[in-house]
């Protein structure tokens, strides 16, 4: 078993999404992970109906990894449990045992998950009746960048919102007397100089390479994923759909490091675990570990607030909302719990200005595998 790096140590015990149902929680601002969702929810009901057509196990492992908590981490659950019903009908066979494993980090609001679960089990067993087959679902923490489940027992894998968070901050952002290389920005950016852009490319590459070697392992022959995640059409890390909202919120710290409300030294030394990767280097990693072919692969467009509508607060205050639900525990780490409203405030306000004159959309990558 390979040692945890400090950097890796750090992302693992520290990051998760906001805990709980109040107004910042992730429960209640991850309404463009659901968009996410939704855009692969075809792709989902086809691989399920493929596994089922080619072999029929009596008992499917399914893992969900980075499931988050909320009203999405139960929702892919019960598509996947939807689709194998109707497949079994269609088919007339008994439905195969579910074992399914809801996988986040080990900080992860477990616990919301498991108080949906009794309204999970009544609502199958209401719409399906006796047809509803036995489903035992588990939680397994830890990273997805290393091994998770025994070999050969997982016949459909999961990820959606997940696979953009690298394992840790890449190395190689300092210089030799280490000064912070990335000045004044948290993320890839127009200024950034190359051997950052290098560094987060090699770093996502590195982890999807493990990701998939893992995965491996774990499933069996024929078994299928889809992976979604965000990215980016273009071959250039510094386009504005894959990374102007960090140049936003860089811009947020900077604001208030002008104001005397924080050092510069502390904006210079963050910056965030995260890459959106093209296509392109999606499928170079996949070819060059070999266990999996490419089936088919697409990209979304995904508005900055998941595209909700009659809303009476702002989209800036939408955005802002959503990303603090997902990088608070994170930023109040390195930046203190007392900056965290004064930082939202401001991105929502630059968000704001920034949308009202651009269209600016996330882009989200969707590919399907296929164990060899």
């Amino acid at each position: 078993m390979q040692t945890a790096t400090r950097k890796e140590m750090e992302t693992l015990e520290l990051f998760h999404m906001n805990k709980g149902a109040g107004e910042t929680s992730y429960a209640m601002n991850s309404s463009v992970q659901n968009t996410i969702i939704s855009c692969a929810e075809a792709w989902r009901k086809k691989a399920i109906v493929q596994i089922l057509c080619t072999s029929w196990p009596e008992k499917m492992g399914i893992a969900d990894m980075g499931c988050s908590s909320g009203p999405n981490a139960l929702r892919v659950i019960s598509e996947i449990v939807d689709s194998v019903y109707a497949t079994t009908r269609l088919l007339e066979r008994p439905p195969p045992e579910l074992v399914v494993h809801l996988n986040d980090l080990f900080a992860n609001d477990f616990n919301n998950i498991f108080a949906s679960l009794p309204s999970f089990y009544r609502k199958q067993r209401q719409e399906k009746g006796t047809g509803f087959g036995s489903c035992f679902v588990s939680a397994v923490p830890g990273t997805f960048y290393g091994r998770l489940f025994p070999a050969k027992t997982l016949h459909f894998v999961h990820s959606s919102s997940s696979l953009h968070w690298l394992s840790q901050v890449p190395g190689g952002l300092e210089d030799g007397s280490r000064r912070a290389l990335n000045k004044g920005k948290i993320y890839i950016s127009k200024s950034s100089p190359e051997c950052v852009l290098d560094a987060y490319s090699q770093q996502f590459k590195n982890d999807f390479s493990s990701f998939i070697a893992c995965r491996s392992h774990e499933m069996v022959t024929g078994g299928r994923m889809v992976l979604s995640f965000m990215g980016r059409t273009t071959i250039d890390p510094t386009s504005d759909h894959s990374c102007y909202q960090w140049e936003l919120l860089a811009r947020s710290l900077m604001s208030m490091v002008s104001q005397g409300l924080l050092e510069e030294e502390k904006v210079d030394c963050f910056d965030v675990p995260y890459y959106a990767p093209c296509m392109e280097e999606v499928k170079k990693v996949i070819e060059k570990e070999g266990s999996f072919i490419v089936e088919e692969h697409d990209a979304y467009e995904i508005e900055w607030d998941g595209g909700m509508e009659l809303q009476s607060d702002s989209r800036g205050e939408r955005v802002s909302r959503t990303l603090r639900a997902v990088l608070e525990s994170m930023l109040e780490s390195h930046f203190g719990p007392h900056l965290m409203d004064e930082l939202f405030r401001r991105f929502g306000q630059h968000v704001e200005e920034h949308l009202s004159n651009n269209d600016t959309k996330y882009i989200n990558l969707v590919v399907s595998l296929v164990k060899l």
